[in-house]
This record gives structure tokens, sequence and C-alpha cells, in this order.
């Protein structure tokens, strides 16, 4: 937990001309931008091969920026600032075992902080703190090899959370939740304030949980819009290989 009284509202996610090739001469991000307001929840589709997880790489420096600025509130991310960028920027990966490695629930959502300085009296409010943000008070002496998916998955968002980021970044969260797994998380993620960019290949989950959605294809944004609007275009998800579930259907808006 910030001990330094920075502010930890939402911020904003800037992303101006992004473009990335790997090593192998692979070009994977084309002059890619966006703008993320504070406080949105925006999904991120598209199908495999996009781009989406190395766009997502770039918003903690994960991946070097080689083209274009990427900037969170004010902040760009470059080599001087990442320890900040870190601490602002949390990462949800789609395996919560990627996540979770020590003995107990509470010995990892306390990693983090403990590693920044916060002393061993402040530990225990820090770790009971964010697992009650995430309704899974109950998990704190539990050992994280004996948890459910969904468990995994709150434990894995309340270890970031526990950082005080100003923006999650979720890799394919519902991956490996059964319905009411994906039901609860998404009710989870709704109920968090802050910046929030979700990678999904699921389009209802999407729906119920970020209000505008971003089709990302051959490195570029294609679309951007409102979720429903998006996906009541079937002509627009069919070119990009996006397909709700067979027999699924959208809701009237009236």
């Amino acid at each position: 937990m910030r001990s330094d009284g920075e502010d930890t509202a939402a911020a904003s996610v800037e992303i101006d001309d992004l473009t990335f090739t790997y090593p192998d001469g692979t070009p994977v991000l084309d002059q890619l931008s966006l703008l993320v307001s504070a406080g949105e929840r925006v999904a991120i589709l598209g199908p495999n091969g996009s781009g989406k997880t190395t766009l997502v790489l770039h918003l903690n420096g994960l991946l070097p920026t080689q083209q274009g600025s990427v900037r969170i509130g004010d902040i760009v991310v470059d080599e001087p600032n990442l320890r900040q960028i870190r601490r602002d920027v949390g990462m949800v990966f789609q395996d919560p075992d990627d996540q979770l490695f020590m003995q107990s629930v509470r010995d990892d959502v306390t990693f983090g902080p403990a590693n920044l300085g916060v002393g061993a009296d402040e530990l225990d409010a820090v770790a009971r703190a964010a697992l009650q943000a995430v309704g899974a008070s109950e998990l704190i002496d539990r050992s994280p090899h004996h948890l459910s998916g969904g468990e995994k998955r709150r434990a894995a968002i309340a270890t970031v959370l526990s950082m005080r980021p100003r923006v999650l970044v979720l890799d394919e969260p519902n991956s490996g939740l059964d319905p009411v797994g994906i039901r609860e998380l998404s009710s989870l993620l709704v109920g968090l304030s802050q910046t929030q960019i979700v990678v999904t290949h699921d389009l209802p989950f999407a729906l119920a949980t970020c209000p505008r959605s971003l089709i990302v294809s051959e490195g570029r944004v294609v679309a951007d819009g409102p979720t429903w609007e998006l996906m009541a275009d079937s002509d627009l998800l069919e070119r990009h290989r996006l397909a709700l579930p067979y027999g699924f259907v959208l809701a009237d808006r009236g």
C-alpha cells in the first residue's frame, strides 16, 4: 500500500501511434491509438494474433515502447518511470497461478506491499482490505493451491488491489471459470473504481462488464463504441472473426 500520500484515484490511459515489431521481424501493432478516460471500463476484443496482449503489455512497461507513446495519467511509460508505472498499473494475468505462489493467500496479497517497504504492523490491514474489496475475506489464511477457479481469480485480483493501482489490466480474466464464477467476476469488476482494460474473447462477458469496447485487428483499432452497438453489428463481428455464442440473443434496448 502507498504510504507517501500519492493520489490513488483512477487514471486515464492514452496511447498514441504505438507501433511494435518483434525481434524476428513480425509486426504486431501498427500506429495504434486510443484514449481511455479515468474510471472507464473498456473491453479489448479481437481475433487471435490481432495484437491485444502485446498492446496491454505496454501499459506497465513489460514490453518497451519502440515507436509512439503510452501515458498513464500524466506519466509517460518509459524506463525512468517504470517503478511508478508498475504501481499505478496492476496486471491480472490469464492464469491466476502466475500470481499465487506463496503458502497462504495472505502472503500472496501482502507480497507486493511488503517489497515496497510497508511495515509488518500494516500488512494485515492491507491484506484484509484487498480481500474484502473482492468479496473474499474468508480466504486470507487458505492455501492458494487449494482454491477453486473463482476463488483463485478473486485472490489474484486482490494481490493487485493491495498495491492500490490506478488502472487494472485484465487478460482473459474469466478463462476457466464456470458460468456462476463468470457472473460473480463481472459483478466484482463493475463494483471497482479503477480504470479497467479487459482483454476477452467472451462477448457476453464484455457486454455485461464494459460499457465501451474496442476491436483490434492487424494491430489497429478498427472499431470503438458502446459495447451493445458493436455486438449488434453482426457483419462487423464476422469481418473480425468474432461471434456471439450460438443462441445468444441481445436484449432489445428499446
